[in-house]
């Protein structure tokens, strides 16, 4: 019996044999298929990155040739004879004469009084290209919006006689420029663009895939541009397999069909099964099972029962520990982050949050041009993990933590460099509601070094959202201004241009953007409104349009800055008094919090509008982990961070900031610079920063802080505060110095009812660095 049951046993494997090598050839033909189509792809990224890189070539070409002819009409002996002479007009004829197929050529006084008489009409693109060769005082080029579409422009400063310093304009067809993409063939399923800004000059192949083009985008040297690429995604294969892993599945499994039918035909029809103690129920992996060996099962989740095996840890990666900061995470492209980096960054995150019982992640990024490539690879990583990650795309940075709160997810990722220059980028985390600092940042660090990272079976879902309206509509159902004020709204190029001047028009203002087209090189000023060397322009501007008011935001808009219809700088510490009066009306009693570099008055303001004042550690994260721990209403810092919980959502929001402040100017029958001169005002400096040492810093303050608490402490009279540095306040005025938590400096500010208050504590304070600093120049 045993034996006839093998028997057929034998002859019923023997018949399915044909069967399931059919199967075989089939999956191997769907594995096969699969690596042919990632092989095709990836031909096609190649081709497309070798266009774009002999485009980029091409086009660096054509401007340089065209700077080179700029300077050589201007050194003409005839222009050269019409610019001393101080005749514009002669001079302009001269270049339009001499240089061959030029359209346009004006000579301009330096102050650009009729261009900003109109600024529409003249075209910002213009004014910008114009203020840039100024400002440079060499050759510049542009893409302008002039004659009715785009042109290739080229200016230089020159020197108009005894008129002084002026500034030549040349207009040329856009084609002087663009002829060599021309001659680039770009891949049918490709896409190609040159960008200046946020704006496409000449696009070429699939419009489909302008969104991701910033990953692959190339800047062209010497010019504001750069040459944006994308291709679609390769498409993993069966079980995520790439087009090598599929290839070989393939082969495997046509080897198996043949084994199968060969072996068929060869083996003895009588020849008995061997029984094994294997035999009774182990037969081995299914096909199925054998193939997914490949992929490392997923990690259990905290809860979860049973022996499931983690994958093994991802080997410890290099990293720059520096560019882990107190308050998120930051450093130079290329050099301390690249794509790499920010894949393993966004492993890191999502593992935290899915420890948390957290899935679903919001990504957006500012207008750096690193910023799409960076954003990529976070979403990638992420997703790595097991989250979802929903991306809203060119975004600024309180848009993002709005969008956490819109779509419900609680946790976010800003892929920004904030006000740091050009080269910079980094990461603003917040996970389930708290903005990540200090340790949980530190944490990330240790988890990547030492390869402790969620490594999910299958990738997380990935899906873009639009919030960009929704975030305009939730603000202006709320905030509407009772009378119209013209405000002048200066981004400095950074991503808040894509919304400020939407939202304050929304709100029923008249809104003269300055520096609002987003570009990642900043060409015009810093994006710093702290620093008041970069608010002149915004100054000048709003004098020029008789504006109310102006606003200006950082590079990715959570902080802002303000300035007069007069000119007059209002810092931030008195717009928090401002802020904090219109507050406490409705909220009596309320929590409101100021950062360590705020005006001594802050306190007595607060208190006699029936608050309750508390001075905390500089920083947006510190300052929101203390919010929630008080239930504060209300914070700022001087810097320019304003956080609004009444009617808001906690989080800093420099774009939110300035709609609150319109609309409680616009309640009043006084004019803005009447509203804040009301505030009080005393003798100050602005921040001061001292370079020191790398590392060296809060090791200084130390110092400087043991001192002032020893017995022979030279502040005799004046009450310390050690919470972050050293404050030392006195009736008259008060001095602080503390450690930046972002850069190797020592932060100083100084305050005094008049001057003489405050030269005698700036000279205290002096006396007392100069024992830890030296001959450092400390700039006071």
């Amino acid at each position: 019996m045993s034996g006839n049951g093998e028997a057929k046993q034998a002859k019923s494997l023997g018949r399915g044999a044909p069967l399931l090598g059919v199967l075989l050839v089939l999956l191997a033909g769907w594995f096969g298929w699969s690596a042919v189509q990632q092989w095709r792809q990836a031909a096609n990224g190649e081709a497309l990155e070798a266009a774009r890189d002999q485009a980029v070539q091409g086009l660096q070409q054509a401007a340089a040739g065209q700077l080179q002819q700029l300077q050589k009409h201007l050194q003409s002996d005839r222009v050269q004879q019409a610019l001393r002479a101080g005749d514009a007009a002669a001079a302009a004829l001269a270049m339009r004469e001499s240089w061959t197929g030029v359209e346009q050529v004006d000579v301009l006084d330096a102050d650009l009084a009729a261009a900003y008489a109109d600024m529409p009409a003249f075209g910002y693109s213009r004014l910008a290209l114009l203020e840039s060769a100024l400002a440079d005082g060499k050759p510049a080029l542009r893409v302008v919006r002039d004659a009715g579409g785009n042109r290739l422009g080229l200016a230089a400063a020159v020197e108009l006689g005894s008129a002084g310093p002026a500034v030549a304009y040349v207009r040329q067809p856009l084609l002087r420029l663009t002829a060599p993409l021309d001659q680039v063939r770009t891949p049918a399923d490709g896409f190609l663009a040159l960008r200046q800004g946020g704006h496409d000059i000449v696009a070429q192949g699939d419009a489909g895939l302008r969104e991701s083009a910033e990953a692959l985008a190339r800047p062209v040297a010497g010019t504001p541009l750069r040459l944006a690429a994308a291709v679609p995604n390769i498409e993993a294969g069966p079980l995520g397999l790439g087009a090598l892993g599929s290839a070989i599945v393939a082969l495997l499994l046509l080897f198996i069909a043949v084994l199968l039918v060969v072996g068929r035909n060869r083996l003895p029809k009588s020849l008995p099964l061997r029984r094994t103690a294997a035999s009774e129920g182990d037969q081995g992996p299914t096909l199925r099972e054998s193939l997914q060996m490949s992929t490392p099962p997923p990690l259990l989740a905290s809860g979860d029962e049973g022996d499931a095996v983690a994958p093994p840890p991802v080997p410890p990666v290099a990293l720059a520990p520096g560019i882990f900061r107190a308050y998120d995470i930051r450093g130079v492209v290329g050099s301390e982050l690249n794509p790499k980096t920010a894949a393993l960054i966004g492993q890191a995150i999502g593992t935290v949050a899915l420890e948390q019982g957290l899935r679903e992640v919001v990504i957006g990024r500012d207008g750096r041009l690193s910023g799409p490539e960076l954003a990529a690879a976070l979403a990638e990583g992420l997703r790595r993990a097991g989250c979802s990650v929903i991306d809203i795309g060119l975004a600024a940075t309180p848009v993002v933590y709005f969008a956490a709160f819109h779509l419900r997810t609680g946790t976010c990722v800003a892929v920004t460099g904030s006000h740091n220059p050009p080269e910079y980028n980094g990461f603003k985390i917040v996970i389930g509601g708290e903005t990540l600092s200090g340790d949980a940042i530190t944490d990330l660090y240790l988890r990547i070094s030492e390869g402790r990272l969620q490594q999910a079976a299958t990738p997380g879902d990935y899906q873009q959202r639009e919030v960009a309206a929704d975030y305009i509509q939730r603000i202006a159902d709320d905030v509407q201004l009772d009378r119209p004020l013209k405000v002048v709204a200066d981004a400095g190029n950074g991503v808040a241009g894509a919304f400020a001047p939407q939202l304050l028009e929304a709100i029923g203002a008249e809104v003269i953007p300055l520096y609002c087209d987003v570009d990642g090189t900043f060409p015009n000023h810093h994006p710093d409104p702290s620093e008041p060397a970069n608010l002149e322009d915004l100054v000048q501007t709003v004098k020029r349009f008789g504006a109310d008011l102006g606003v200006a935001f950082d590079g990715d808009g959570d902080r802002l800055g303000v300035v007069t219809g007069e000119g007059r700088i209002i810092y931030a510490d008195r717009l928090l008094m401002l802020f904090a009066a219109d507050v406490l009306m409705r909220n009596p009693g309320a929590m409101v919090i100021y950062d360590v570099k705020c005006t001594g008055k802050l306190s007595d303001h607060v208190l006699r509008n029936g608050g309750s004042p508390l001075m905390w550690k500089t920083g947006h994260s510190l300052m929101k982990a203390k919010m929630r721990e008080t239930d504060a209403e209300l914070a700022g810092e001087m810097s320019g961070h304003f956080f609004f919980k009444e009617r808001w959502f906690g989080f800093d929001d420099g774009l939110y900031a300035a709609a609150r402040l319109l609309e409680i100017l616009a309640q009043r029958e006084e004019a803005p610079d009447e509203v804040l001169a009301e505030l009080p005002e005393t003798v100050a400096t602005p921040e001061l920063k001292v370079p020191v040492a790398d590392g060296t810093p809060h090791a200084l303050v130390a110092m400087l802080v043991d001192a002032a608490q020893s017995a022979e402490s030279p502040y005799t009279g004046g009450r310390l505060s050690t919470i972050d540095g050293l404050r030392v306040d006195f009736p008259d005025g008060w001095g602080l110095v503390r450690a930046s938590n972002t850069t190797p400096v020592l932060v100083l500010r100084f305050e005094g009812n008049d001057e003489a208050a405050l030269e005698r504590i700036q000279a205290l304070f002096r006396s007392q660095l100069q024992t830890v600093l030296g001959d450092t120049p400390l700039g006071f």
